[in-house]
């Protein structure tokens, strides 16, 4: 799901990517005629791809979108499932948000795919962001929430 919201203020973007959130995996090499080559785990390529695909949104919502030139605010939320290994109480806890992820995969790996997986799309470098943060939370709904707002200029 995205929503765009378009103001005299600027632009802001909002996109929920529903499932069990991704994070970016650590690159696989591989070496073929004496040449080494990284690539994306699977699983982290196969996400980027699905957020990459969530993108397209945003221009059928706004056509004449061109991506930022200017500063932008990325803040990204992590839902993850809650582990049916939790008690009622721990479970309780992990849905009033008492309780959060503190196990891997990290926040910024978290970051890093969701960055990654838009740079040049919605954005035209990674320089243009001057604030950025990451949230990760435990929830009933699985998912990754993005609001990209851009700055006054």
């Amino acid at each position: 799901m995205v929503d765009v919201i378009v103001s005299e203020k600027g632009i802001k973007i909002y996109l929920v990517v529903h499932g069990e959130p991704v994070a970016q995996g650590r690159p696989r090499f591989s070496a073929r005629g004496g040449f080494v080559k990284a690539y994306d785990p699977e699983k982290s390529a196969g996400y980027k791809e699905l957020i990459k695909a969530y993108t397209k949104e945003v221009f059928e919502k706004v056509p004449d979108f061109k991506p930022f030139d200017s500063a932008i605010a990325v803040r990204v939320e992590v839902f993850r499932g809650i582990p049916k290994s939790f008690s009622k109480k721990a479970r309780r806890e992990a849905l009033e948000g008492i309780l959060r992820p503190v196990s891997r995969p990290d926040a910024d790996n978290y970051l890093k795919g969701v960055l990654d997986a838009v740079n040049g799309i919605l954005w035209t470098d990674d320089a243009r962001i001057v604030d950025l943060s990451c949230h990760k939370f435990f929830s009933d709904n699985p998912r990754l929430e993005v609001l990209i707002t851009q700055h006054h200029k």
